[in-house]
């Protein structure tokens, strides 16, 4: 199994293996000072570099130098994805102890093969790819280098992990579940919402009578008085007034829970039940909200059955590939100084 990444260099030699070394990396001025270089992990004999660790991660440092403006998140995500750069270093330590031990072997001819197979999965060019991965960073022995890593990973599947994966009808029924709520998450609704605000300080005779207002609009609304014109007359958000209250469409998974649990409960033009809002401000409202726009429709599981089978496979494939990697970490002296 080939993945469409980018990040990636070579195996260091056993001859680091021992204390930290100090080096000197060339400066670009002679004024510069050199920076430290350290062991992060040391897998059996074999330790994992700083420079390694910081080499794999230009690509990840990249995507969310690009997707999180904010300084503190973007330090913060750093940290996280370092550690788990570091956890995936020593995993294929330990998988090219095993393939050493198997006389397992990648040639130059599968790495090739590897790149096309990702290139043919993102509808690119062989050479597109590996200009991608040097926009993100890396040079082309680098990428080549992550190929041989995953056809490697995948050969050491093939012949520890396979012969222990076993799935079933419940499998599959279970993994249509999962999907089920993929589905419903990722994709876009469009509700359209009448915002009645409650005013900061309100006596319990004005929230009953806000509550009260929201439940005469939403009988309104159920026996086909038009929303917008409700919009126009009654809600107090001014960004949606001509809208008919909606915002666009806006994925579920972005939605507060309880706006989450009235769209997944309504068909196109059906109304909620009043919602009593409270915002992470602490301001109050509330809402009368009807769909707008339909869920996607979800063809029944007998119609995926295949489909669904494969993804439980594939799901009870990494299982068992993470429970054979648990099992190699148990034989080998690992020291983690990150």
């Amino acid at each position: 199994m080939i993945r469409a990444t980018v990040p990636g260099i070579g195996r260091l030699g056993p001859a680091l293996a021992g204390a930290a070394l100090l080096v000197g990396i060339a400066a670009a001025r002679p004024a510069e000072a050199s920076i430290v270089e350290r062991i992060v992990a040391v897998v059996g004999e074999r330790p994992i570099l700083l420079s390694e660790l910081r080499l794999r991660g230009r690509p990840h440092l990249w995507r969310i130098a690009a997707s999180t403006p904010n300084p503190t998140q973007q330090a913060a995500q750093e940290s996280e994805m370092f550690r788990e750069l570091l956890n995936r270093l020593i995993d294929e330590r330990l998988e090219e102890g095993a393939a050493d031990k198997a006389h397992i072997t990648v040639s130059p001819e599968e790495v090739d093969n590897g790149i096309r197979q990702v290139a043919s999965q993102t509808k690119l060019q062989p050479k597109d790819v590996i200009n991608e991965a040097k926009r993100q960073g890396l040079t082309e022995q680098d990428y080549r280098d992550e190929i041989r890593r995953q056809v490697l990973e995948g050969k050491l599947i093939q012949l520890r992990v396979r012969g222990r994966v076993r799935v079933t009808e419940q499998d599959a029924r279970a993994a249509y579940g999962r999907w089920l709520k993929e589905v419903q998450q990722q994709h876009p609704v469009d509700l359209k919402i009448i915002v009645l605000q409650v005013p900061p300080g309100s006596t319990a005779q004005t929230a009953a009578a806000i509550e009260t207002l929201g439940s005469e609009l939403t009988i309104r609304a159920r026996r086909g008085d038009d929303f917008c014109d409700l919009v126009q007359n009654y809600s107090q958000d001014p960004t949606t007034k001509n809208t008919c209250g909606s915002r666009g469409p806006v994925p579920m998974s972005m939605l507060f829970p309880e706006l989450q649990q009235a769209a997944g409960s309504l068909k196109p033009g059906e109304t909620a039940a009043p919602i009593q809002f409270r915002d992470p401000m602490g301001n109050s409202a509330v809402l009368v909200v009807q769909l707008a726009s339909a869920q996607p429709q979800i063809p029944p599981y007998d119609q995926v059955k295949d489909q669904m089978m494969e993804r439980s496979f594939v799901d009870a494939t990494e299982r068992q590939r993470k429970l054979w990697l648990s099992e190699l970490r148990r034989g080998v002296y690992i020291d983690v100084r990150l």
